[in-house]
């Protein structure tokens, strides 16, 4: 299956920039799977579009503010740090720019000395592997110095941080938000529960492949990283009996997706467990727990738009494209949401 395949052509202006005021208040897609059909609405109207009985599944990782701007200590030159994983001792893997001026042994300082990195290891990929030194508590000093890491298609400086959370978002470790999730309020979540839908939450740490392109000519050769994940006891008994009682589950971003999809056994039944997944969806591949999906515009010729693809077919996601740019939707991280039922 080619790249190739999965490109469509979008203007930038088109790519937003800002998020809206009111989280509730962006347009929302409504594409039907099997027959290709297309409608529009806002996002609140959402509810209107849930059972009873349905369970919404929400993936409630907290983004830290994970992009750290330093100095080498000796030359002063700029070095900019992604934090990526957390190992061991106060030791995390990093994403470096420039990564050339990075060798083992390099000393980064942050903050007037705050905090200071030592470049310990370069893996295989050519990420860093660096030591952390400072006094105090690390997440205090990460949030004093610390900015979001937003995607490089947004160019605008974020105002305020929480607008890159979403609302229910509790589990500290990710390098980037499950942008699905932006679009809901407390208000919303609080309406749909009254509905009769549940609502459970997962985990999913997301990390470096948010931000790593497909550099393959063929789908398949694709190696997706490796993400933390967590589905309690609790949750894995909701979604089982959800499915057991006829209802649907719906999944509020391709981080859910993936959670569900890593922890299912191929029978259909949703297992409590934790791990690392580096699961790949793309078409051909058969969904054992997601029947819906509620997720954002993705980039040309990503894994996301493969994934989505694979849910509801790649001739109707690329006509569905073509719609939502003809009707100027927002697109990416802090645009406009699609749900695929």
């Amino acid at each position: 299956m080619d790249v190739k395949d999965f490109y469509y052509d979008l203007p930038k202006e088109l790519i937003a920039q800002d998020p809206l005021e009111d989280r509730a208040s962006s347009r929302l897609m409504l594409l039907d799977k099997k027959t290709g059909e297309v409608g529009h609405t806002v996002f609140r109207n959402i509810i209107d579009y849930l059972n009873p009985g349905d369970c919404l599944v929400i993936n409630d990782t907290k983004v830290i503010p994970a992009r750290l701007i330093g100095a080498k200590s000796d030359t002063k030159a700029k070095i900019e740090v992604l934090l990526l994983t957390r190992k061991a001792n106060d030791c995390w893997e990093t994403l470096v720019k420039p990564g050339k001026k990075c060798k083992v042994g390099t000393e980064i300082i942050f903050g007037d000395g705050l905090l200071r990195g030592t470049v310990v290891d370069i893996l295989e990929e050519g990420n860093r592997l660096i030591q952390f030194h400072y006094e105090g508590i690390f997440e205090e000093i990460l949030d004093k110095l610390g900015e979001m890491p937003l995607p490089p298609y947004i160019t605008h400086q974020l105002k305020d941080k929480n607008r890159y959370q979403t609302v229910y978002a509790e589990h500290e470790g990710s390098a980037a938000a499950p942008t699905a999730g932006l679009h809901f309020t407390k208000e919303l979540l609080r309406e749909i529960r009254d509905k009769g839908v549940k609502i459970v939450h997962i985990t999913l740490h997301v990390g470096l492949g948010t931000f790593r392109p497909v550099k393959v000519d063929e789908v398949e050769d694709h190696k997706m990283h490796s993400e933390f994940y967590i589905v309690t006891e609790e949750a894995a008994r909701e979604v089982n009996e959800t499915k057991k009682n006829g209802g649907r589950v719906i999944c509020v971003g391709t981080t859910s997706c993936r959670t569900l999809e890593s922890a299912a056994t191929d029978d259909g039944i949703l297992q409590a467990k934790s791990g690392w997944t580096n699961i790949f969806i793309y078409p051909g591949y058969r969904f054992k727990i997601l029947d819906c999906l509620i997720t954002n515009f993705h980039l040309p010729e990503s894994t996301l738009i493969m994934l989505v693809s694979a849910l509801a077919g790649r001739e109707n996601i690329l006509h569905a494209y073509q719609e939502a740019v003809k009707e100027r939707y927002r697109f990416f991280s802090f645009g406009d949401a699609m749900f695929i039922r």
